[in-house]
C-alpha cells in the first residue's frame, strides 16, 4: 500500500453541484508545503496532471512550521463544478514540483430527486392578533447542505481548536528536545571539561613527585633551622624566667611599700588616741578651771580643723597609692614592650642570617649556571634544574620579602604601642605632678591657716600662762608627727622614683 504524505479527510459519495464543495486534507512531518502546491478536481482513470476538471491553490494555515502535522481546508465554488452525472471524480493533491502527494476516493455529482428530497418545514408567524402556520417546501439538498455546512463549521472550529492543542503540544516537545540538545551540549562540555582536569591532575601529580625530590634536598636545611629555632626558643624561655624573677622583685616592693603603710596607719591611730587623752585632759580643765572655758572652745576647734587636716591627709595618701599602682602597671607593660622589642631584633638577626643563606644559595645557583654552560650536551636537563633553582630561589625571596614586612610592620606596631604607654605614663606623671603640687600648695595654705592660729593663740598666752605652755607642747608634738608622716611620704615616692628608674636601667 502505497504512503502519502497529505491525506484527504472526510470524502462524501455524493455532492451536488449547486452548491460549493469543500475538500479537507492534512499536511504530515514529512512533507514540505510550497505556496505553488494545489489540489486538482480529476475524472477517474485521468493519464496526467494536465488531465484536471478545476484546481485550487493548497493553503497552509497562519503559523505554519514545517516538520508539523497540520489540517487544511479549501473550497471548490459551484459554478466551476462538472454537471450531473455518473461520472465519478476524485481529489488529487500535487505539490510545485508537480508529483502527485494524495488522492481521495471517488465520488460522483448529482441532482437531488424531486420528491424524495423535498422537505416541508413548518414555520409560525403572527397576524392580525392570530397564529398562522406556513408551511415551507424545501429542497433536501439546500437543507442537508445548510447543516452539512454548519457541521463543517463546527468540525472547522474543533479543528482549530486541535490544531491549537497540537501546537501547544509541538512546542512543549521542541522545548524539550532543545533543552536535551542543551543538556547533551553541557554534558560533552562537563566531560571534556573532567578529562582535561585529570590531564591537568596527572601532570600536576608528576611535578609534585619532582618537588617532592627537590623537597628532600632542602629537608636537611630545614632541620638545620629548626635547631636554630630550638635554640632561639631556649633564649626566649631564660628571657621569660627573668622577666618572672623582675615580677617577684615588684611584688616584694609592693609588699614594703604596703607595711609602710600599715605603719602610716598605725601612726595615724596614736595619733587619734592622742587627742582623745588631750580631750580628756580638756574636760578636766574645765572642771577645774571655769575661767579658762572661752580659750579651752577655741582650742577644741582647733584641734577639729587639725582632724579634718589628717582626714585630707589619709585622703592623699590614698591618692598616692593609686599614682603608685597606675606607675607600676604602665612600668610593666613599658617593659613587656622592650622584651617583645627585642624578640623583634632577635627575629630581624634570624632574617637576616636567612638573607645570607638565600645569598649563598644565588651563588651555588650561579655556580650550575656555569657548569651548564660547560655541559652543552646535556643542555635541557641543565637549563630545567636551572629553571627550578630559579623558582626556589624566587620562592624564598618571595618568603623573606613576606617575612621582612611582617617583621617591619610587627615593629612599627610596638613602636606606636611603646609611643602610647611612654606618652600616657608621661600623662600620669603629669597628673601625679600636678596633684603633689596641689597637695602642696594645700598644705601650704594650712600651714598658713596653722600660723595665724598659733599668732592668736600666742595673744592668748598672756591669758592662759601655764596652760598655754602645755597646749603648745602638745601643739608642737602634733605638728612633728605631721612633718614625720609628710618626711615619711617623701621618702615613699622618692623610693617609688628610685625603683622605676631601676626598671628602666634593667
Amino acid at each position: 500500500m502505497e504512503t502519502w504524505k497529505v491525506a484527504f479527510q472526510n470524502v462524501g459519495q455524493n455532492y451536488f453541484p449547486q452548491s460549493r464543495v469543500e475538500c479537507h486534507y492534512s499536511l504530515n512531518e514529512q512533507h514540505s508545503w510550497a505556496s505553488n502546491d494545489w489540489i486538482g478536481l480529476f475524472e477517474v482513470g485521468w493519464c496526467s496532471v494536465r488531465d484536471y476538471h478545476t484546481f485550487v491553490w493548497a493553503r497552509a494555515p497562519e503559523g505554519y512550521t514545517e516538520g508539523t502535522s497540520v489540517n487544511c481546508c479549501v473550497h471548490f465554488q459551484a459554478s466551476y463544478l462538472p454537471s450531473p452525472s455518473a461520472k465519478e471524480y476524485q481529489f488529487v493533491y500535487v505539490d510545485g514540483k508537480g508529483e502527485v502527494c494524495a488522492r481521495s476516493l471517488p465520488f460522483t455529482f448529482s441532482l437531488p430527486e424531486p420528491l424524495e428530497d423535498v422537505v416541508t418545514l413548518e414555520e409560525g408567524c403572527d397576524g392580525e392578533g392570530e397564529e398562522e402556520e406556513i408551511l415551507l417546501v424545501v429542497p433536501r439538498a439546500q437543507l442537508l447542505q445548510t447543516r452539512l455546512e454548519e457541521c463543517l463549521q463546527e468540525r472547522s472550529e474543533l479543528l482549530q481548536a486541535k490544531e491549537a492543542a497540537e501546537r501547544g503540544r509541538r512546542q512543549e516537545r521542541e522545548q524539550r528536545e532543545k533543552a536535551q540538545k542543551e543538556w547533551g551540549r553541557v554534558r560533552e562540555e562537563l566531560e571534556g571539561d573532567v578529562h582535561e582536569l585529570k590531564g591537568k591532575l596527572r601532570q600536576s601529580r608528576e611535578d609534585m613527585a619532582k618537588t617532592e625530590e627537590k623537597l628532600k634536598e632542602f629537608q636537611s636545611v630545614h632541620e638545620a633551622l629548626l635547631a636554630e629555632r630550638g635554640s632561639l626558643l631556649a633564649e626566649k624561655a631564660e628571657r621569660e624566667q627573668q622577666i618572672k624573677d623582675l615580677d617577684a622583685d615588684v611584688s616584694t616592693l609592693t609588699k614594703q611599700g604596703l607595711e609602710r603603710e600599715m605603719e602610716l596607719d598605725r601612726m595615724k591611730e596614736k595619733i587619734k588616741k592622742m587627742s582623745a587623752q588631750r580631750r580628756e585632759e580638756e574636760v578636766e580643765r574645765k572642771r577645774l578651771q571655769s575661767k579658762l572655758e572661752d580659750s579651752e572652745g577655741e582650742l577644741r576647734s582647733l584641734a577639729a580643723e587639725f582632724q579634718g587636716l589628717r582626714a585630707s591627709l589619709a585622703q592623699r595618701d590614698t591618692q598616692a597609692l593609686q599614682l603608685r599602682h597606675s606607675i607600676t602597671t604602665l612600668t610593666y607593660r613599658l617593659t613587656v614592650a622592650q622584651s617583645k622589642e627585642v624578640e623583634l631584633e632577635a627575629s630581624l638577626r634570624e632574617v637576616n642570617h636567612l638573607q645570607e643563606r638565600l645569598f649563598a644559595s644565588e651563588r651555588v645557583a650561579e655556580g650550575l649556571r656555569t657548569q651548564l654552560a660547560e655541559q652543552s650536551a646535556h643542555q635541557d636537563c641543565s637549563q630545567t634544574e636551572l629553571h627550578q633553582a630559579r623558582l626556589q630561589a624566587a620562592q624564598l625571596t618571595l618568603q623573606l620579602s613576606d617575612t621582612s614586612l611582617a617583621l617591619k610592620e610587627r615593629r612599627a606596631a610596638w613602636a606606636q604601642e611603646r609611643e602610647e604607654l611612654r606618652c600616657s605614663l608621661e600623662s600620669h606623671l603629669q597628673e601625679a605632678k600636678g596633684r603633689v603640687w596641689k597637695l602642696s600648695a594645700e598644705l601650704q595654705q594650712k600651714e598658713e591657716q596653722l600660723q595665724e592660729e598659733r599668732m592668736e593663740r600666742e595673744k592668748l598666752e598672756v591669758e592662759l600662762g601655764k596652760e598655754k605652755d602645755c597646749h603648745r607642747v602638745q601643739f608642737s608634738e602634733a605638728h612633728r608627727e605631721l612633718q614625720e608622716l609628710r618626711s615619711s611620704l617623701r621618702v615613699a615616692e622618692k623610693e617609688k622614683e628610685q625603683h622605676s628608674l631601676e626598671k628602666q636601667a634593667g
